[in-house]
C-alpha cells in the first residue's frame, strides 16, 4: 500500500509529527507552493491557519487531498465554493480551545464589572481612587453561539451566578433561535459572539443591535472578526450606547497601529489569544495524530465540518 502524502502548510513552531513517522510522507509548504503541491497530495493540514492559502489555491486544476483538517475552530479562511462543493472531507480543531475561551471571556467579565482597566490605568499614574465596582452575580449574559465553545462558556457564566441565555442558528431546547436575539440582548448586562462566521452571521452585531442593547451592557467578541461591524462599535461606545466592549478578533489581523480601534474609550484590544493557553500548539498537534490514525484505519473521522453551513454540527 502506497504510504499517503501529508502535506502541511506551514507556521512556526512546526508541529509535532513524530508519531506518523513511517505512516506518511510528510511535506511541508507555505503560501508560494501550495497550488503546485496540491494535487499530489492526500491529506493536507492547514497548520497556519491564519493564511487564506488554501481558499486562492483549491481552484487550480489537478487532484485534490481527500481531507483537509485545519488547527482551529474557524473554517472560513479556507472555505470556497470549489472545496465546499468536493468531495473532500474537512475538520476542524473542535474541542482544544473551549474550556480556554471559557476561561477568558469570564476573565473579561469580571475585568469589565471590577473596573480592573481603570485600576491598572490610575496604578501608572500613581493615583488613589476610590470607586464602587459592579456586582456580578445576578447580572444577564447572551452568548451567541451554541457550540462547544459558547456552551462552555455559559457553563463558566452561570458558575459566577451570571443568568446566561444562548442563542443558536435555530430554536431548540435549551437554546433560543436568531428570532430571540433583539429581545435578549436589549436586556443583557453582557453580550457575547462566539457564532462561526457564514453570510448569515457576517455583520450581524452592527448599528442597530449596539442600538438595541442598553447603555449599561458590554459586549465581547471571541467568535470571528467580521461578525461585528467595528466602526458601528466604535461609535456606540464613543456616543456611550453601550458601557463597554472587548474584541479578540478582528476583520483584519493584526491590528495595525494606525488602527483607530486602539484608543476608542472603553474598548479592551486583544491580539487573538483568548484560546491559546500554554501548550495549545501541542494539543493541536496530538488531535491531528489522532484523527490522521483514525482516517488512515479507515475509521470515521470526528469534528467534519458541513460545508454548506461552515461549522461542525451539533447534536
Amino acid at each position: 500500500m502506497t504510504t499517503p502524502t501529508l502535506l502541511v502548510l506551514d507556521a512556526d513552531p512546526l508541529p509535532r509529527l513524530g508519531r506518523l513517522t513511517g505512516r506518511a510522507r510528510i511535506e511541508h509548504t507555505d503560501e508560494s507552493t501550495l497550488a503546485e503541491r496540491l494535487p499530489h497530495a492526500d491529506v493536507l493540514l492547514v497548520w497556519d491557519f491564519t493564511s487564506h492559502a488554501v481558499r486562492k489555491a483549491w481552484p487550480g486544476d489537478g487532484p485534490r487531498p481527500r481531507w483537509v483538517h485545519t488547527a482551529s475552530a474557524g473554517v472560513d479562511h479556507l472555505m470556497c465554493p470549489e472545496l465546499a462543493a468536493s468531495d473532500t472531507v474537512v475538520t476542524n480543531a473542535r474541542g482544544v480551545f473551549d474550556g480556554p475561551i471559557a476561561e477568558y471571556v469570564a476573565a473579561l467579565v469580571l475585568a469589565l464589572a471590577k473596573d480592573l482597566p481603570r485600576t491598572l490605568e490610575l496604578q501608572r499614574e500613581r493615583t488613589w481612587r476610590h470607586r464602587e465596582s459592579r456586582r456580578l452575580a445576578g447580572t444577564r449574559a447572551v452568548v451567541v453561539g451554541s457550540g462547544p465553545i459558547g456552551r462552555a462558556i455559559a457553563r463558566t457564566l452561570k458558575a459566577l451566578d451570571v443568568t446566561t441565555a444562548l442563542v443558536g442558528r435555530r430554536p431548540r431546547t435549551g437554546i433560543h433561535g436568531p428570532d430571540d436575539l433583539d429581545r435578549l440582548i436589549a436586556r443583557a448586562d453582557w453580550v457575547i459572539a462566539a457564532a462561526p462566521l457564514t453570510e448569515r452571521t457576517r455583520g450581524m452585531f452592527d448599528a442597530r443591535r449596539f442600538d438595541v442593547m442598553q447603555p449599561s451592557a458590554h459586549f465581547i467578541n471571541i467568535g470571528r472578526g467580521p461578525l461585528v461591524v467595528e466602526e458601528a462599535l466604535a461609535e456606540a461606545l464613543r456616543r456611550r450606547w453601550i458601557a463597554g466592549a472587548a474584541l479578540d478578533v478582528f476583520e483584519t489581523e493584526p491590528l495595525g497601529p494606525e488602527s483607530p480601534l486602539w484608543e476608542v474609550p472603553g474598548l479592551i484590544v486583544s491580539p487573538h489569544m483568548s484560546g491559546d493557553t500554554i501548550g495549545w500548539r501541542d494539543e493541536l498537534g496530538a488531535q491531528f495524530v489522532e484523527l490522521y490514525e483514525r482516517w488512515a484505519a479507515g475509521q470515521p473521522l470526528v469534528n467534519v465540518v458541513d460545508k454548506q453551513r461552515g461549522y461542525v454540527p451539533g447534536h
